[in-house]
C-alpha cells in the first residue's frame, strides 16, 4: 500500500491529498528515508509523521484495505511517540493561551457594533455644527 492511502486509512490525515502533500514536503519518513506518496509500506516499516510541530512515529502492523473507523485504527498501526513530545503538545496549547489575548484579532460582533456607534457619534456632531 502507498504511504500516503496508508496515513489516510489510518487518519492521520483528512484527505489523501493533504497526505499526499505532506509527502511531497518531506513531513513523512519511512524507517528514516524521506519518501515520495508512491512509496510502498509494509507490516514492520516505521513511519515518522511530522504534524502540527509534533514528530508522530508509527510501527505498521498490517494494512488496511480501505479507509477505517476511528476505533480499528490500533488494528493496523502501533503509536510509539515518545511521551515528552505529546508533552511538548500541551506546552503549544497553553502558549497559543498565554501569548494571544481575546480581542485582539478580528473584532466580535460586540465590537464592531461599538466602532459603528463611535463613528456614528462623530457624523452628528459634524451635522450639528454645519446647521
Amino acid at each position: 500500500m502507498r504511504v500516503d492511502k496508508y496515513l489516510w486509512c489510518i487518519r492521520y490525515f483528512k484527505s489523501r491529498s493533504i497526505s499526499t502533500n505532506a509527502c511531497k514536503q518531506g513531513k513523512v519518513r519511512v524507517n528514516g528515508d524521506l519518501v515520495k506518496p508512491s512509496r510502498e509500506i509494509y507490516a514492520s516499516d516505521t513511519i515518522q509523521v511530522r504534524k502540527n510541530q509534533i514528530d508522530y512515529q508509527l510501527v505498521v502492523l498490517d494494512t488496511p484495505d480501505s479507509r477505517l473507523g476511528a476505533k480499528l485504527v490500533d488494528m493496523y498501526r502501533k503509536d510509539v511517540t515518545p511521551k515528552e513530545t505529546l508533552q511538548k503538545l500541551d506546552l503549544l496549547k497553553y502558549s497559543k493561551d498565554y501569548y494571544r489575548k481575546k480581542g485582539t484579532g478580528r473584532p466580535t460582533k460586540k465590537d464592531r457594533r461599538d466602532i459603528d456607534d463611535w463613528f456614528e457619534g462623530d457624523s452628528e456632531s459634524d451635522t450639528k455644527e454645519t446647521n
